[in-house]
């Protein structure tokens, strides 16, 4: 009996107000101690409250707050996370899934500049530059970068013919695009910067796929031929040049030569002239006589002149006796 008033004894003791109290305070301040310390990763911001309204933001490391909802975080991806949203794949990404149509996503549908249409897919990438601004400065923010993306991208493609869009003007439309999209993004102050803009596939609807094959495959052909046309001329022209080159310079030589010989015999006709109008008989002679030398001193045979015909067997033209 003594024992069980002893033990009853010592429970009161312990549950005293007083006690109570200390063990209520320790408890709070331990709830305290843990919802208040907080850790950020190194690839994170985060975006502090209190009561609602903006506070800071705090980068990496070990933080602490007010804690019973006072103050709150929200863990945000750094800039250094890419983020990437796509349109008209047949996947579901980001939570987003693609409604269909007769086999074609409603959203990859397009209108080009002459009428025609497309089915483009594509995908963006972006990373967040302004937390504070991604948190608060829209709603739905992933409906609203893709309602945007969808805009623009359409916009792009019904400014362009149908076969620019699928070769020519694809790499310019994806440049334009990152630029016009961060227009828009940063009017709205959503805090992102779209880093890349990129088509998976343009392609025209399935019922008139083949008819635009074979319209590339001509352009193929044809760019083709040019290519081939444009090397064999730029084969040719140097060598006709070259040519024409080597024609001009054996006629200019040619012409050189030619004045060059008559400058001589108009010289030579001079001197001659000079001599004859000193002695006419003297200079006579002796251009009969050089000119007789010259004539027979030829090397020619066959048309070399002779004074007795060669073909006679006689020097008279006589009967030949000998047989």
């Amino acid at each position: 009996m003594d024992q069980n008033n002893h033990a009853a004894g010592a429970v009161k003791k312990v549950f005293k107000p007083s006690n109570l109290i200390t063990i209520i305070i320790v408890i709070l301040i331990a709830i305290c101690a843990f919802s208040s310390a907080f850790i950020v990763d190194e690839s994170q911001q985060a975006v502090m409250t209190r009561f609602g309204a903006y506070t800071k933001t705090l980068g990496p490391g070990l933080h602490f707050k007010l804690p019973f909802g006072i103050d709150k975080k929200y863990i945000v991806d750094g800039n250094q996370i890419i983020r990437t949203e796509q349109f008209g794949f047949r996947t579901e990404k980001a939570g987003v899934t693609n409604q269909y149509q007769n086999g074609i996503t409603s959203e990859s549908t397009m209108l080009t500049g002459d009428l025609n249409i497309v089915d483009a897919e594509w995908s963006i990438q972006y990373k967040i530059v302004d937390p504070r601004a991604w948190l608060f400065s829209v709603e739905d923010r992933t409906d609203t970068i893709r309602s945007i993306s969808r805009s623009v991208i359409n916009a792009l493609i019904g400014d362009r013919a149908i076969l620019d869009v699928m070769s020519s003007a694809r790499s310019t439309i994806e440049n334009n695009a990152v630029v016009n999209m961060n227009d828009q993004f940063r009017k709205l102050n959503m805090g992102i910067t779209v880093t890349a803009v990129k088509f998976q596939n343009i392609i025209p609807p399935a019922g008139v796929q083949d008819a635009f094959e074979d319209v590339n495959k001509a352009n193929q052909d044809m760019n083709r031929f040019i290519n081939e046309g444009m090397e064999r001329y730029y084969a040719e022209i140097p060598r006709a040049k070259g040519e024409a080159d080597r024609q001009i310079q054996v006629a200019e030589g040619y012409a050189a030569e030619r004045i060059n010989k008559a400058k001589g015999d108009v010289a030579r006709f001079n001197s001659v002239y000079e001599e004859y109008r000193k002695a006419p008989k003297v200079t006579r002679e002796r251009l009969y006589l050089e000119t007789m030398e010259e004539l027979f001193n030829s090397q020619d045979t066959e048309n070399k002149p002779a004074l007795i015909d060669g073909e006679l067997e006689n020097f008279l033209p006589m009967k030949n006796l000998g047989q």
